[in-house]
């Protein structure tokens, strides 16, 4: 069994939870650069010695490292240990360039694994519970994660991956599932197909924990009516180690960072100057225990916010938002900022489900956008509504949020492809053009 029982530490007072931190760091501070020569050149040309830092008030002397710096010095630049003691990689999907591969020790698995263990039982689970994984796994950190944190609970785990609907539904029926875990937008469909198939009063969930991909409080509350569930988010990156970095608790209101393994800042995603409590700006993340594969000040894109208001359940780790979209991206359409998870707002909160597609295109000189959206079942039933009030009301709602307008296509249920994983979103055809 692990430590991820920690009540000591998830309800440490603040100051002495700082304290904790300020002594990883300044190990962690040494000990990268004496093992990862990237990081030593880097604070050598920045003028900056491990001595400089003395704790978190100092953590803004350390230089930043992107994504583009881990696929520069892919596969072994960064490592921080032999490789002989490192026991399995894991990796990004490298579907917007190089792979990032981030290297383990047993060490940096065992916390990885507490921390995931720690949000399962911040949802309520104990050792009596069923854990239905469905999250990926193979190279992706979703799977193997939640799969070893509820062995640390002593869950009995189903490592079912992703796909094979029939088949979940199945043993979620027959070994009596209660706690999913998943992207939310394979929760969606396995609520769907739950309530097709009349299976609801069969299935025992109790709680979800979801990620891996951007949701809406409204997609929230339609998962939770659909299969009957309390839906918890969870955040994590493959480059700091997988789901688990942050949890929500029973308040559903914000995910409780764990600070005695990672430290977040908020900072301006232009400048790079960091934000006081409570503005919106990107997330940056130190990781103070891990060995392998260590990364300081690591920008991670995503746009959110950090709070340390008193939390009910009693944790006293600070929170951070739901990811509100991330600095890369965001698309600017016709001048304009525009996020997907605006536009699903929109479409949820008109009662449509998150079964869409946003296609951008360019005419000419002009930003065409284009939303493709799936009446629900009970909206084709209903002939009360025209569907070109539908159309009328969505187009309005969406140039509301944003500024802009956009065509709306109603499609029929079914017709856009169901996700198994993370859920394509957006086609930018602009960026299509651009790469022949």
């Amino acid at each position: 069994m692990g430590n991820y029982y920690q009540p000591e530490i998830e309800t440490m007072p603040v100051e002495e939870l700082q304290k904790l931190q300020s002594e990883r760091l300044v190990e962690q501070v040494q000990y990268v650069y004496d093992h990862v020569e990237f990081y030593r050149n880097r604070m050598d040309e920045m003028g900056v010695k491990p001595e400089d830092v003395k704790g978190i008030e100092d953590l803004h002397k350390l230089p930043f490292i992107t994504k583009d710096d881990l696929r520069d010095q892919y596969p072994y630049g960064l490592l921080g240990v032999p490789l002989k003691d490192c026991v399995r990689i894991q990796s990004t999907s490298g579907t917007t360039g190089r792979r990032v591969v981030a290297f383990y020790t047993q060490e940096d698995i065992d916390v990885w694994e507490d921390c995931c263990a720690r949000a399962i039982m911040a949802v309520g689970g104990t050792k009596d519970d069923v854990c239905h994984v469905c999250y990926g796994y193979g190279l992706f950190t979703g799977g193997p994660g939640l799969n070893g944190g509820s062995h640390r609970v002593g869950c009995l785990t189903l490592p079912m991956s992703s796909g094979n609907t029939e088949r979940q539904l199945q043993f979620m029926e027959d070994l009596g599932s209660t706690i999913l875990c998943c992207t939310p937008s394979y929760a969606a469909n396995l609520g769907e197909a739950i309530n097709e198939r009349g299976m609801k009063d069969k299935i025992k969930l109790k709680a979800g924990i979801f990620g891996a991909e951007p949701w809406t409080e409204e997609m929230r509350r339609n998962i939770e009516k659909s299969l009957g569930i309390k839906a918890y988010d969870i955040y994590g990156l493959t480059e700091i180690s997988g789901p688990g970095v942050s949890f929500e608790c029973e308040e559903q209101a914000g995910m409780h960072v764990q600070e005695d393994h990672f430290i977040p800042e908020i900072i301006n995603p232009k400048t790079g100057e960091v934000l006081p409590e409570g503005e919106i700006g990107e997330l940056v993340f130190t990781c103070i225990t891990k060995k392998a594969f260590p990364l300081l000040r690591y920008r991670t894109r995503d746009l959110c916010r950090l709070s340390r208001k008193k939390c009910s359940c009693g944790r006293t780790h600070i929170r951070m938002s739901k990811p509100m979209g991330r600095s890369d991206d965001m698309m600017v359409i016709k001048g304009v900022n525009v996020w997907p998870s605006q536009i699903e707002a929109v479409l949820l909160k008109q009662g449509f489900e998150a079964n869409y597609q946003i296609v951008v295109d360019r005419i000419g000189n002009n930003d065409k956008l284009e939303v493709m959206v799936e009446l629900t079942p009970a909206m084709v039933a209903d002939q009360t509504v025209p569907n070109a009030k539908r159309v009328a009301d969505l187009v309005a709602g969406i140039k509301s949020m944003l500024g802009i307008k956009a065509e709306v296509s109603l499609l029929e249920p079914k017709t856009i492809t169901r996700s198994e994983g993370k859920a394509v979103r957006v086609v930018d055809k602009r960026n299509l053009y651009q790469m022949k």
